[in-house]
């Protein structure tokens, strides 16, 4: 699932032209791109969709929602690790033993 997450803009600069900002989801952290929004300043809050602010959202209304994200466990979903959620996907949990190993065919094998 791909959802537009509320986030708080830490600090902007331009890049190659392109206003790109450094944006807190809650603790994720990740490079957003202000092109729809290029009058969002630091310390606000944007809505944003696969690396694109899209609109301005007041603090509170942002705040309420990254609780309701983190509660339903939507921001792990979101921007956890997608090599852990693909090893945990082939029942290896990463505390030990031998990861997930490809075969030739395509499918994947775990050895205990």
């Amino acid at each position: 699932m791909c959802l537009a997450v509320p986030g708080k803009v830490l600090d902007i600069e331009e890049r190659d032209g392109t206003r790109m900002a450094t944006v807190d989801f809650g603790g994720v952290v990740k490079e957003v791109c202000l092109e729809y929004v290029p009058d969002l300043k630091v310390g606000e809050y944007a809505i944003v969709h696969v690396g694109f602010a899209l609109q301005r959202l007041d603090e509170e209304s942002a705040r309420h929602t990254l609780a309701l994200f983190e509660e339903l466990g939507l921001l792990q979903e979101e921007f956890g690790d997608p090599w852990e959620a693909a090893a945990a996907s082939q029942g290896w949990d990463g505390a030990g033993g031998t990861p997930p190993a490809a075969l030739n065919d395509g499918e994947w094998e775990t050895s205990r």
